[in-house]
């Protein structure tokens, strides 16, 4: 075993910590040395950071150390030296008040340990909701050679003979024990056999959601999105992208190159083919805003027109994403979407080929799930953006999952303060309810909550669900679960907390949705409304420490990604300068 050096650098980043033959170099080797680390590895060998989110506070990427060892194995071969390092897991079940609180921290996290340590590429491990776009963030703001590597989906919930899905059965489930159409010992039962492997939801929530978007951005390798989480063939995938990502680095192959314009676009498209998370909105709008690529919330209403919804899964449909692996995963969905003109064909992804090389021989092998353009699941499956004189700055809402009746719509406002309020008051028998009412949630935006939680799709007052209703709209400033259905205006902007008009609205007001013209205005004179304004004041106060505080002072309203401001742009920082 010899100590000699042949001064090799590679070019690499490491070098600058690895190369040089004085104190520096011997003080960051020898230390290295601890772990048996043989002497060779540091003479120019690509080092690759695996960025690993395991936690078993987050269940969905438990099974991350398996995933890891996978991409090390990869690594090893393509002739890079692996290490692994963790960063603040997000779990979605678990985490108090939301997991979303603390995206950008986790994005903090991620960004300062790639930048501070010897890495050339990184390969991120991401999975449950807020683990992907955190990462990406994260790693944009470096622009490194990066890949990303999903967690995969947990199989398919199966009880008393029906296929259940995670978050969509809760929330059905839920609605039925309150109409009276389930007993709570049933409830309990079904409990058990919905999340029965590994793996985040199964359904097309937002990790589903976000696992497609990697792959439809380019960052993934194909079938990224699709296969199960205790499938063997993850953990190939895993190991092809350790070997892969030390080719990316030697071609310097940086994420700035595969998160271009044309990939956000191809992104957005693919969120509607399919039914994808309303969710997706402002991670994708925080990832272009790292990169300053010219991405806006007016892009996801303009670019989703006309664009079907193929894919027959929950919460829209009927399958779940263990059915959509079988019948050939996103890259069918790539495929017809290329096929009808909608797809930026030479894109550049983390394999090196573009995206239509990758998706071009792909095969469907169950028309029922993944549809034909001219027989899909749902006629409309992009993200509708509305503005009106109730959400100016833009609101959202999923088409493919809400109630065909409702999508224009005029009713009187029954409005709950915050989230408390509604559970405290939602089964009040003296609330003006009727079926046609319209439920309004305020302060549950970014800076409100704060974080912007999952409670936009308030379940219906138990009066209206023994009366047989199903769907009532719904408008807030809050988001909602990518499981979860219905008529649903989400994200207003600008929030109910610093101002914006969903903050002056009251019981009684006569709002209209009316999607088809992507309108959503409160029928309220303007007289009336500067006297409201006049008299507002803010009912939430900002934190006084901590990370809550600097979020609260910092972070951007949902139009804009919900990031914190100084966090936009910026990307390809240097090297921090070595300490003496």
């Amino acid at each position: 075993m010899s100590s000699k050096r042949d001064g090799r650098t590679g070019g690499y980043r490491s070098a600058e910590w690895f190369g040089p033959h004085d104190v520096h170099g011997v003080r960051h080797r020898n230390l290295m040395k601890n772990q048996g680390l043989p002497d060779d590895l540091f003479d120019g060998r690509p080092v690759i950071g695996i960025c690993n989110t395991y936690s078993e506070l987050t269940p969905c990427n438990a099974h991350f150390r398996t995933l890891a060892d996978r991409v090390k194995r990869g690594v090893w071969e393509a002739g890079g030296f692996p290490l692994e390092f963790p960063v603040t897991s997000l779990g979605e079940t678990l985490m108090r008040p939301t997991a979303m609180l603390f995206r950008n921290l986790a994005a903090i996290d991620v960004e300062e340990s790639i930048r501070a340590n010897p890495v050339d590429g990184v390969v991120l491990l991401v999975g449950c909701d807020k683990t992907t776009p955190a990462l990406v963030m994260g790693a944009a703001s470096c622009d490194l050679p990066t890949i990303a590597v999903s967690g995969g989906p947990m199989l398919s919930g199966h009880w008393r003979g029906e296929t259940i899905g995670s978050g969509t059965h809760i929330w059905k489930f839920d609605a039925m024990v309150k109409a009276g159409e389930m007993t709570t010992a049933d409830f309990l039962e079904a409990e058990g056999s919905i999340a029965r492997s590994p793996g985040h939801c199964m359904t097309m929530g937002t990790a589903s959601s976000m696992a497609s978007m990697v792959e439809s951005l380019g960052l993934g390798l194909p079938q990224n999105a699709a296969i199960p989480a205790v499938d063997s063939r993850r953990n190939v995938l895993a190991h092809l992208a350790g070997r892969r990502i030390v080719e990316m680095v030697r071609q310097d192959l940086r994420l700035s190159k595969i998160l271009t314009r044309e990939a956000f676009e191809n992104a957005v498209r693919t969120n509607g083919a399919i039914g994808g998370s309303t969710n997706a909105v402002v991670h994708l709008l925080a990832i272009a805003g790292r990169l300053k690529v010219d991405f806006t919330l007016d892009d996801w209403d303009r670019l989703g027109q006309g664009v079907p919804c193929l894919l027959d899964l929950m919460p829209s449909g009927r399958f779940l994403m263990e059915d959509f692996f079988y019948a050939g995963g996103l890259p069918v969905v790539l495929r017809r979407l290329g096929e009808a003109g909608l797809l930026n064909r030479d894109c550049v992804t983390a394999n090196g080929r573009s995206i239509w090389q990758n998706v071009e021989t792909a095969q469907c092998w169950n028309d029922e799930v993944i549809r034909p353009f001219d027989k899909p699941a749902k006629p409309q499956g992009g993200i509708a953006v509305l503005r009106g004189s109730l959400a100016p700055d833009g609101a959202v809402i999923k088409p493919s999952a809400a109630s065909p009746e409702l999508m224009q719509h005029r009713g009187r406002a029954v409005v709950f303060e915050d989230i408390e309020d509604y559970r405290a008051r939602c089964d009040d028998p003296d609330l003006p309810l009727e079926p046609g009412s319209i439920l309004v949630l305020k302060n549950c935006g970014p800076v409100g909550y704060p974080g912007m939680p999952e409670v936009g799709n308030m379940r219906l007052p138990e009066r209206m669900l023994k009366a047989g209703v199903r769907d009532m709209v719904r408008i807030s400033d809050a988001r909602m679960s990518g499981t979860a259905f219905g008529t649903v205006v989400l994200h207003a902007a600008p929030e109910a907390a610093v101002g914006g008009p969903l903050a002056l609205v009251e019981t009684g007001d006569e709002i209209e949705l009316d999607v088809a013209g992507r309108r959503l205005d409160l029928l309220v004179g303007g007289e009336e409304l500067a006297r409201r304004r006049a008299a507002w004041r803010p009912s939430h106060p900002v934190a006084d420490r901590g990370w809550v505080r600097l979020y609260q002072e910092t972070v951007n309203q949902a139009d804009k990604g919900a990031d914190l401001g100084f966090l936009t742009g910026g990307s390809g920082a240097p090297i921090p300068r070595e300490s003496h």
